[in-house]
């Protein structure tokens, strides 16, 4: 997303101003306000304010139907989130009613850092001991925030028959994209086989905690200065379920060695996906006899929800090319779940 698609009008500074006052936060005028530019259709703006730096976090100006509820969920995860080892955003403050902006909004900690599937500064660039690390980082930062207390939260997400509940419920996803005219249906190999599978093969119980539910790397923000993650990003799927479904999406979107990747791709001579694995086992107390289960549940999910968009494209309602690309990410995804089957 470019900053010419970032909607800086939808922010009343006039009014933040005086949330921010309310508040306690530092005063005075704004400075040095500038889009945050990444992957998110939220609106992300850095400014500074009495000396600190903040970015400010969103829906668009015209919210989909659960954008409010989305940023209430973030922001309640983030703040629980907050004096934790966990690489979050740290939450500086949150307002979760709607009627001072027109919309739920919360102020964080700037993150220093980049995205690595846009590019890599040096020294990433140039050592490949670097880029190896950045994998079990990534592993790390998962594996920490899967000990993370979900106390706090309760009624948030609801983990009972989590597991039992994932294969019909995207199965019945799948289904309900047939309304859509002009969708021939799903034309995905493996589809039936890969549901049986993971049937025949979920694990029998699990430990609730906090998911992150979009965990890959383009949600990542490595440190400049080493393989360190500085901050998960886009929480917008968080929930509290089984935590080794977070370590399954990674798995099932992480790049090969050699760069290619069914999500993101082109970092090339990051750890395996073997790596990862014994990456987080060594720092966590889970059960990972089934990680080949969590992958193949990530693959399943997400290739049916990328099949949405091929849906809506055959109806009209997305481009074309697009609802192709992603129809054969579908594919891939179903293809590399029968690798790890």
């Amino acid at each position: 997303m470019t900053a010419a698609h970032i909607d800086v009008t939808a922010i009343d500074f006039d009014v933040l101003g005086a949330w921010m006052d309310d508040q306690g936060l530092p005063g005075g005028p704004f400075e040095h306000v500038a889009p945050v530019t990444g992957g998110t259709q939220n609106v992300m703006v850095r400014f500074e304010r009495g000396g600190a730096a903040y970015v400010l976090r969103r829906p668009p100006l015209h919210p989909r139907a659960r954008s409010n509820e989305v940023l209430r969920r973030e922001a309640r995860v983030l703040a629980v989130l907050r004096d934790t080892p966990v690489a979050a955003p740290r939450l500086v403050a949150a307002c979760t009613d709607e009627s001072v902006m027109g919309a739920v909004f919360y102020l964080m900690e700037p993150v220093e850092g980049f995205n690595a599937t846009v590019g890599l500064p040096e020294p990433h660039a140039g050592d490949p001991a670097i880029r190896h690390r950045m994998g079990l980082e990534a592993a790390s930062a998962l594996a920490e925030l899967g000990r993370a207390d979900h106390g706090a939260l309760d009624g948030f997400g609801r983990p009972e028959g989590f597991l039992e509940r994932q294969v019909p419920r995207w199965m019945g996803e799948l289904e309900g994209y047939g309304a859509l005219a002009g969708y021939p249906g799903p034309d995905i190999p493996g589809l039936e086989e890969t549901a049986a599978w993971l049937e025949r093969n979920r694990p029998a119980t699990f430990v609730p905690g906090i998911m992150h539910g979009d965990y890959h790397l383009a949600n990542l923000m490595f440190a400049l200065d080493g393989p360190r993650v500085a901050a998960i990003v886009d929480w917008e799927m968080c929930t509290v379920g089984d935590p080794l479904l977070d370590l399954g999406w990674l798995l099932a979107t992480w790049p090969s060695p050699d760069g290619v990747g069914v999500i993101s791709g082109g970092v090339t001579g990051l750890a395996t996906t073997a790596e990862l694995v014994d990456c987080y086992a060594a720092l966590s107390d889970r059960d990972l006899s089934a990680a080949d289960w969590y992958a193949v549940m990530a693959c399943f999910k997400l290739g049916i929800v990328l099949e949405g968009t091929h849906a809506r494209a055959c109806a009209g309602k997305a481009p074309r090319e697009i609802g192709d690309l992603l129809h054969a990410t579908t594919l891939n995804l179903f293809a590399r779940a029968r690798t790890f089957m």
